[in-house]
């Protein structure tokens, strides 16, 4: 079965507000067993809603439509929709209620105006809101089923899950599962390079690949009678992607992100972290601690922007900065050696470069940047060239300096342990 989803709102077409409806019910609907074809965003005005949904009826059996339940004038979603299915408005006593006690339990009064809210298409299925005052709606016609929801997330992701996919999966007896596997370390073209022949021949499951900063992301979708089935069929393809990939694969859980899975390593082997900054200003520090429980290892950051509180702060040598420059595999090794010996940290990451727009050269243009990481007195230096804005070439810095950190612990333990050098 075919689901297209419409998301209405002037705001979402000038900028103002990030569409994040359409991600969460693509990924929902799709794991319900539905195949979304087209989305559209359009503006708050009668005759073009009525136009995209005229288009969407025609060949979607489910139609699903976000944004333009509220009280004012622009909110005609409801009414829009409802004119194009033959359906009159028509007063709804218990949504009446749940506005007036919504209001009521804030010590509110509502205006006229929120009453709009609680007139409802005739015969439909009512979905109850328990965070906010615009009921949900189903309307089931000849064309095929319309969904109407409340634009704010909070709002309207609570009523998908309760109401929404309780009612799709009874629609169809099918559903779809999909895998990611996270890959660090290896570019999007060798990536795909790697797993094209899997692509060439894939059916049912089917194989992606996703570019993210400084990773590559490979999704792995089976379609099934049933949960259990589709993750049958997606097994045995991510075991070949872990044989093909192996240690570059972070994860293959959609909730792991980089910057966790270094913090769950450092966690479990007892690793304590430092990091030493300059282009980058304070952001891997931050990826860092946005993971919850990395306060069991993680000891300190240091911005040292300036050549003179390199110096000061982590022991780089004035010959040093005079001799190869604050961007240099020597300066880079020296901060993180230094952040290192202050700090008395088992993991210690320092990142310099050149972010841009201005300060490159011939022989250090924009985007050169350093990474070194000390492990257990283990150092190693990367060498990268990243381009694009400022803030990319700065995203792209934390994306190596977090794989360069897991690869350096992984390489630490693995020599450790298998014997080709002393502790």
């Amino acid at each position: 079965m075919k689901v297209e989803l419409i998301c209405v709102g002037t705001e979402l077409l000038l900028g103002s507000i990030v569409n994040t409806n359409a991600a969460y019910l693509s990924e929902k609907c799709a794991g319900l067993g539905f195949s979304c074809y087209f989305q559209t965003v359009v503006g708050d005005n009668e005759e073009r809603l009525t136009q995209v949904l005229e288009m969407a009826l025609g060949r979607a059996d489910i139609v699903i439509l976000s944004g333009g339940l509220g009280p004012t004038e622009d909110d005609l979603t409801k009414e829009t929709a409802a004119k194009v299915c033959g359906k009159p408005l028509q007063l709804h006593e218990p949504s009446r209620e749940a506005i007036r006690k919504y209001f009521a339990d804030r010590g509110m009064e509502p205006t006229d105006n929120n009453w709009k809210q609680a007139m409802l298409p005739e015969g439909c299925i009512v979905l109850e809101n328990h965070n906010g005052t615009a009921p949900g709606v189903i309307m089931e016609t000849e064309r095929g089923s319309v969904i109407l929801l409340p634009g704010p997330p909070n709002e309207l992701r609570p009523m998908f899950e309760e109401s929404v996919a309780p009612y799709l999966a009874g629609l169809t007896s099918q559903v779809i599962c999909s895998r990611t596997v996270k890959i660090c370390g290896v570019g999007e073209s060798r990536a795909e390079t790697m797993v094209k022949d899997l692509i060439d021949v894939q059916d049912n499951p089917t194989i992606a690949t996703y570019a993210k900063t400084g990773e590559v992301h490979i999704r792995v979708t089976a379609n099934a009678e049933d949960k259990k089935a589709a993750q049958k069929l997606i097994k045995p393809v991510v075991k070949e992607l872990k044989n093909r990939f192996g240690s570059h694969i972070y994860s293959t859980e959609e909730e792991t992100t980089l910057e966790k899975a270094v913090a769950d390593l450092a966690i479990a082997n007892g690793l304590t972290i430092t990091c030493a900054e300059s282009c980058t200003g304070g952001l891997l520090s931050a990826r860092l601690i946005n993971v919850p429980g990395i306060s069991e290892v993680y000891k300190s950051g240091v911005i040292t922007y300036s050549n003179k509180a390199k110096r000061k702060l982590l022991g780089v040598k004035k010959s040093t900065l005079q001799k190869h420059g604050a961007v240099s595999e020597r300066t880079a090794e020296e901060m993180a050696k230094g952040a290192a010996s202050i700090s008395k940290a088992d993991v210690a990451v320092a990142i310099t470069g050149i972010a841009g727009p201005d300060g490159g050269t011939e022989d250090k243009p924009v985007g050169l940047v350093y990474i070194a990481c000390c492990v257990k007195g283990r150092t190693t230096v990367k060498k990268h060239l990243f381009s694009g804005s400022r803030d990319k070439v700065r995203d792209s810095a934390v994306s190596a300096a977090l794989g360069l950190m897991r690869s350096c612990i992984l390489e630490y333990y693995s020599k450790v342990t298998f014997g080709k050098e002393e502790s």
